[in-house]
């Protein structure tokens, strides 16, 4: 009996200086990298420009970079794609998706459509593109109260895909959504007992909160907002304690631009990291050098997806 051995797989060493090295490869290539507040601490410090879905919409929409290294999760590279047919898009990570987009199916959601004909369909933008491409206007949390608001209050609406953004929605404008029901893993794991457990240990703390938590956990917060506007809330208000209850990578630019403040993110429930995105972090140094040296993994998508998908892109930059 015969063994066959298999040589080893070598794989190419990274440069020591890795922030230089990709310094180096966007210089050559002309490219932009876009980085999701949620990224790790050393990747939002590389990026050329740093934000939430909304803002990174925007800067992808305006670049005039040849390639787009995102580091962000998938829906978020589809959407710069969307905007940028002819550019190259990379995301470092493919498997980096979106629990929220993937509870949206698009088969099931074009039935959940097709039985309403009437309404209009709004969808957050953490949805995959196909989603995108079977619906009106795109939102973001930082604008989807402002959007519903500019719509005719006789006009039924569909929100898709989350849930819990939706009933804020509701709550902020008193429209009757016709909601899907998504969620995000990270928002729906915060414990709103480890929340009151905080706020009793940390009695002049300000509670604030992304609108994709829970109604239970909302109800505690001192200020509801998209991931930007926690951050700047997090900047002028006097208070020098916060309770964070969204995704903890952002308070990494909270506390560079208030050093002197204490934040303390909401743990989930149980004692797990669960209050860290998986998808957003398994990006890291290391692959966006590769992406950018390798031109891969490169975001593809049928021309047929880009061409439905862009209107409601555009709707939604228009109205905000």
């Amino acid at each position: 009996m015969f063994t066959t051995l298999t040589p080893p797989i070598t794989v190419p060493p990274v440069p020591q200086d890795l922030k230089q090295a990709i310094r180096d490869l966007k210089r050559e290539q002309n490219a932009v990298i876009l980085a999701h507040y949620y990224q790790a601490a050393e990747i939002q410090d590389i990026a050329d420009y740093l934000g939430d879905s909304l803002g990174l919409s925007q800067r992808a929409a305006e670049t005039d970079a040849d390639v787009i290294l995102f580091a962000g999760v998938h829906f978020m590279a589809e959407t710069a794609k969307i905007l940028n047919p002819d550019k190259t898009v990379l995301l470092p990570d493919l498997a980096a998706g979106c629990s929220l987009a993937e509870s949206c199916p698009p088969d099931a959601f074009g039935e959940f459509k097709r039985r309403h004909p009437e309404h209009l369909v709004i969808s957050y933008i953490n949805c995959s593109a196909e989603i995108k491409a079977l619906s009106d206007i795109i939102c973001t949390s930082s604008n989807a109260v402002k959007i519903v608001r500019q719509i005719p209050p006789e006009q039924p609406i569909i929100f898709a895909p989350d849930r819990n953004l939706g009933r804020y929605v509701m709550a902020q404008t008193g429209r009757d959504l016709l909601l899907w029901e998504g969620s995000c893993i990270v928002h729906e794991t915060f414990s709103e007992r480890k929340l009151i457990e905080l706020k009793t240990q940390y009695p002049q703390a300000k509670i604030i909160a992304h609108p994709e938590c829970e109604a239970p956990l909302l109800r505690h917060a001192d200020f509801i907002g998209s991931t930007t506007a926690l951050l700047h809330y997090s900047r002028r208000d006097g208070a020098e304690t916060f309770i964070v209850a969204t995704e903890p990578g952002i308070i990494h630019q909270m506390a560079k631009f208030s050093p002197a403040k204490q934040f303390i993110p909401l743990p989930g429930q149980g004692n797990c990291a669960c209050n860290e995105c998986p998808y957003m972090r398994l990006n890291t140094l290391e692959k966006l050098y590769w992406a950018l040296k390798n031109q891969s993994p490169q975001i593809v998508l049928p021309p047929d997806i880009l061409q439905a998908a862009l209107p409601p892109i555009q709707r939604m930059l228009a109205l905000s």
